[in-house]
């Protein structure tokens, strides 16, 4: 009788283990579900939000506007706001890219035409301040060089741009010098030069006048949009705290 009621104790205790067993996995599988859609959420919550831009919708051609707040497309190494410049000085307090919205509109286009052979537009210098143009004369007080800040430059009128050009990875394409050389090896009419350098510098030049721009003989990265020569010299300062 006794080893009845050992038999029968063991007989319960193995069925109620077998059903704690079986519950735990009938719970699991109603957990494991939920900690998956909890995973999904999160990992379509982590998903970026597209970056939205302005439009040039009722702003006058002759309003300053950056770059970066219409595209993402370019690329930028602003050479004044550093001293990695011929001045060695730097002369911005920070680095932004404005142009007079005429001007962004004909570098949007240009860019765009560029990106079809896997390149993209890298600016070094923008639109300039006419109280940068007093500092850059004073530390440079040469013409040949800087622009006399009494007349003023197109570059203080928001119409000129110096820039590069760069792969789409961000390989800077080989034009033969660096930005503001100044000497033959920057001139557009030396072709004593590299065939892959020439061929740089004729799809930069010729993309670029394209669209409106036209270049000066001595600096292969200078352009300047024809519209924009009879702007105005402008004092306009940008935000740095934006």
């Amino acid at each position: 009788m006794r080893n009845f009621y050992s038999a029968l104790i063991l007989l319960l205790c193995f069925v109620a283990c077998k059903e704690t067993t079986s519950g735990k996995k009938e719970a699991e599988q109603h957990v494991m579900p939920s900690a998956q859609a909890v995973d999904t959420l999160l990992k379509e919550e982590k998903k970026p939000v597209p970056k939205t831009f302005r439009t040039f919708e009722n702003l006058a051609d002759t309003t300053f506007v950056r770059l970066a707040d219409f595209s993402d497309g370019f690329a930028y190494d602003l050479r004044y706001a550093t001293k990695n410049n011929f001045l060695k000085e730097k002369v911005y307090d920070c680095a932004e890219c404005y142009t007079r919205v005429k001007t962004a509109k004909a570098l949007l286009k240009a860019n765009e035409e560029f990106k079809k052979s896997g390149v993209r537009i890298k600016f070094f210098d923008c639109y300039r301040p006419n109280s940068v143009q007093y500092k850059m004369w004073k530390i440079v007080p040469n013409p040949q060089y800087v622009a006399n800040p009494k007349k003023g430059s197109i570059h203080n009128k928001g119409g000129a741009v110096d820039i590069t050009l760069e792969t789409l990875e961000g390989e800077e394409l080989d034009m033969g010098t660096d930005f503001d050389f100044f000497g033959k090896r920057a001139y557009h009419d030396n072709f004593d030069l590299p065939e892959k350098v020439l061929a740089n510098r004729k799809l930069l030049k010729e993309t670029m006048e394209k669209h409106g721009f036209w270049s000066i003989r001595t600096e292969w990265w200078h352009y300047n949009l024809k519209a924009g020569s009879n702007d105005k010299v402008a004092n306009f300062k940008w935000n740095c705290n934006q």
